[in-house]
C-alpha cells in the first residue's frame, strides 16, 4: 500500500495567510478558497471589498483544480477552443482561470482557489499561497 501527503491545519493557514498578504500588498479584493484533494472546503476566506459572489466562484475554482489535479485555466482553455461539451462534464464548475492544484511529491493534496481580480491576477495569488509550503 502506498502513503500519500494531506494537508494539516499549520498547512492550511500558512499558505491562507500568504495569499492573503500578497492580494493585499497589491491591494485586490479576493476571496481565497483551500480545498483538500477531494475538493472539500478546507478554508474561505473574504477579503474586504470582494464581492459576494467570489467566495462561490474561488470555491468552484479549487474544486475543479482538486478534482482535475490541474489548473482550472486548463478547461478554459478546453472550452474556448471550441469544446463547449466539456462544459457537461460532472462536478467541475470553475472553468476559469484562478485555481491552481497543490503538488506535494506528485501527488495532488488540494488546491487553492480565488476569485475577485483579473483571472491571472486570481492565479497568482494562488501560486503565493502554494509557494508558502515550499513544495
Amino acid at each position: 500500500m502506498k502513503t500519500k501527503p494531506f494537508l494539516e491545519l499549520a498547512d492550511v493557514q500558512r499558505m491562507a495567510a500568504a495569499a492573503e498578504a500578497h492580494a493585499k500588498s497589491h491591494q485586490w479584493p479576493v476571496c481565497i478558497a483551500i480545498v483538500d484533494d477531494g475538493g472539500h472546503l478546507l478554508h474561505l476566506q473574504r477579503l474586504d471589498g470582494a464581492a459576494a459572489t467570489a467566495s462561490y466562484i474561488a470555491t468552484s475554482k479549487a474544486n475543479t483544480a482538486a478534482l482535475g489535479r490541474r489548473e482550472s485555466k486548463v478547461y478554459e482553455d478546453i472550452v474556448n477552443g471550441g469544446r463547449t461539451a466539456f462544459l457537461s462534464a460532472p462536478m467541475l464548475q470553475g472553468f476559469l482561470e484562478g485555481g491552481v492544484p497543490i503538488m506535494i511529491d506528485g501527488q495532488c493534496v488540494g488546491a487553492i482557489g480565488v476569485s475577485g481580480v483579473k483571472s491571472s491576477e486570481d492565479a497568482e495569488v494562488a501560486k503565493a499561497g502554494i509557494a508558502a509550503l515550499g513544495a
